[in-house]
């Protein structure tokens, strides 16, 4: 826990989904913007880009040459998702921020940045998935929601009525 002037943490993981985008802009629109500049967290962003050869998921011929080009989509996509979180605390002038980018699974990574910063709150999206796509992926925020040593905000993207 925060002690002193010490500001307590305030985790938010990000990937290149619509979802996370909208739980970043949320979080700093509720706990950022309206205390500028004295903001009640500290705030890290994190990104977790996955390994080329777990994307890969599969061995086999032809597997060793696919991989540079899987790596290199990866880092490119991990830079435009560092891109545009820098990109949208700028636009709302919130500024201090930290960006991170481990390699790894968001799940695994986003519950060890919280036990490294010892955060008291981490924020994901949630991508919406049914019950089949879920169990089959696996839910971050689920993932989080039971094995983060702190707390766990999942912000939802309202659904638009057509």
């Amino acid at each position: 826990m925060a002690t002193g002037d010490e500001k307590s943490v305030m985790v938010v993981g990000v990937d290149d989904s619509e979802q996370s985008i909208y739980a970043l802009e949320w979080t700093l629109d509720r706990f950022f913007v309206p205390y500028a500049p004295n903001y009640p967290f500290k705030l890290f962003i994190v990104h977790a880009k996955p390994n080329a050869v777990s994307a890969v998921g599969l061995a086999g011929p032809g597997t060793a040459e696919v991989v540079p080009y899987v790596d290199a989509d990866l880092k490119h996509t991990a830079a435009k998702v560092v891109d545009k979180a820098k990109s949208i605390c700028q636009s709302k002038s919130v500024h201090g921020v930290v960006i991170e980018v481990f390699e790894g699974d968001a799940r695994n990574i986003l519950c060890e940045v919280v036990d490294k910063h010892h955060a008291s709150i981490l924020v994901v999206g949630s991508h919406g998935y049914g019950a089949i796509k879920r169990a089959v992926l696996g839910s971050t925020s689920d993932y989080c929601a039971h094995h983060a040593h702190c707390s766990v905000m999942i912000v939802k993207k309202p659904k638009i009525k057509a």
